[in-house]
């Protein structure tokens, strides 16, 4: 059941897609008809929200039945007593799922309307509200406590302060206006704060603004599994070395009990600060952040004669127990997006990129580490390519099994062999059949149903992982 369009690209693009999902081994293994099925299903996943929102419990601070006794309470009052359950997961232990409800048909349009921004219109599917940035235009008389129609503006058409709108635009629920037009554009400096309070939204998701705060962490499922694949340990040195926005980085100082080093690195200053701000939000005490290009980590001096750790990059060689490589990618696997803007010269700019974080970090880990390679995107170029390429050229590396294994096996194409593919995990949201929830199938479900879905039905992700065998 397809609510929104499927998800538009440019048109270079498209054509660059559609022959990464007809590739001539992926035809070969599943025939034209259902490598067509897959792809176009892909393409109407993308556009819509999980069907799970998924948030992370600060084990450290609470248990997660005391924080799933919380969010039960929590949800019940937003949702007005409507009784939607909270899931523990079996194989992810530190994760609670909450059923997203919708899409919601039955919601009768107001004539006052408020245009949000693409991103502003994504995170409202999600659970938000509408904060005063994301708005774009409002209807001409637009007074406080009004009641309206939110729309977004996916294509980015429609002019700042705008009185109507006449372009295309996607409907995404009701709710009452906290400001009237004049305070929202009138101002001579910049708003914060809520625009619009949601009552209505076409996807029914908690809404997470300042709900326990120090207790839970909003992250997509694959995004939580791995970080458990890395598998830290306490008094371990790791180095998340593309850190922001920090959600992974919190998640292995928890695992590893806060116990040893993590080193959090990015190149964006502001994004640095905000990891430190969680961290000593979530009282983690192990991670160290640094402002600093990871393709410029690796010092050409080895360590010192003492043997010290240095505390900053440069880093000498084989510095590391274990390191996450979650790097810059295209961001295709990201839900809900219905309109990608991107050209094909800036979704093919990753795999260098890659490829010089990827050769850093081989260097950095120690004989035995363990490297753990990720992206949020869907491309065989930026996943199933990357691994061909590190292990033809790092004889040292070799594929490893993950736990848990969630996801499906790595996507044919890039020349890997069955059981390389099976040691893969590609997160694919074809792989289920796309179609609402609402209370009442909630309640003929069981829970082993939900949570296969929420384990598929979830962004487009991958993971693999690699040993180190030796220092060559």
């Amino acid at each position: 059941m397809t609510f929104f369009p499927k998800i538009s690209f440019q048109p270079e693009v498209e054509e660059y897609l559609s022959k990464v999902f007809r590739n001539r081994e992926l035809l070969a293994a599943l025939g034209a008809q259902e490598a067509e099925n897959r792809y176009q299903s892909l393409l109407s996943h993308l556009s819509h929200p999980p069907a799970f929102t998924t948030v992370r419990v600060n084990t450290r601070l609470a248990s997660v039945k005391h924080v799933k006794s919380l969010l039960l309470d929590e949800i019940q009052q937003q949702f007005k007593g409507l009784n939607v359950p909270v899931l523990e997961h079996p194989k992810i232990q530190d994760i609670l799922l909450i059923p997203v409800i919708g899409p919601r048909h039955d919601i009768r349009r107001h004539d006052s309307e408020v245009i949000v921004g693409a991103q502003c219109g994504y995170a409202v599917l999600r659970g938000a509200h509408v904060y005063v940035p994301g708005i774009i235009s409002t209807s001409k008389v637009l007074k406080a406590g009004d009641l309206v129609s939110v729309y977004s503006d996916i294509e980015g058409k429609c002019r700042r302060g705008a009185k109507e709108f006449g372009g295309i635009k996607v409907f995404l629920g009701n709710g009452i206006s906290e400001l009237s037009r004049n305070e929202i554009f009138g101002s001579s400096g910049p708003l914060n704060g809520m625009g619009v309070r949601m009552i209505e939204p076409v996807y029914l998701s908690p809404s997470f603004d300042n709900v326990l705060s120090s207790h839970l962490f909003l992250q997509n499922l694959p995004s939580v599994v791995v970080s458990h694949v890395l598998n830290p340990q306490p008094g371990e040195r790791i180095l998340d070395m593309c850190a922001a926005p920090g959600g992974k980085t919190t998640h292995l100082a928890t695992l590893m009990h806060d116990q040893g080093e993590v080193i959090a690195m990015d190149k964006i200053a502001n994004k640095m600060k905000k990891i430190k701000q969680n961290a000593e939000l979530l009282q983690l005490n192990c991670i160290k952040t640094f402002c600093y290009d990871g393709t410029k980590a690796l010092s050409v001096e080895k360590m010192n004669k003492e043997g010290d750790e240095q505390e900053g990059p440069p880093f000498p060689p084989e510095s590391f127990d274990r390191i996450l490589l979650d790097a810059p990618c295209s961001g295709m696997g990201q839900r809900p997006n219905m309109a990608y803007s991107w050209t094909l010269k800036e979704v093919t700019s990753y795999q260098p990129l890659q490829r010089k974080l990827f050769t850093v970090a081989v260097k950095l880990l120690k004989p035995g580490g363990v490297l753990v390679y990720s992206t949020c995107t869907i491309t065989l170029s930026e996943n199933e390519e990357q691994v061909a390429w590190a292990l033809e050229t790092f004889p040292c590396l070799q594929l490893h099994p993950q736990e848990p294994h969630i996801g499906g096996e790595g996507m044919r194409g890039a020349g890997l062999s069955l059981a390389q593919l099976k040691l893969l995990q590609r997160f694919d949201p074809s792989a289920v059949t796309l179609q609402g929830t609402d209370i009442a199938a909630l309640q003929d479900s069981r829970e082993e149903d939900l949570i296969s879905v929420a384990n598929r039905d979830c962004i487009g992700f991958f993971i693999a992982k690699f040993i180190k065998l030796n220092s060559k």
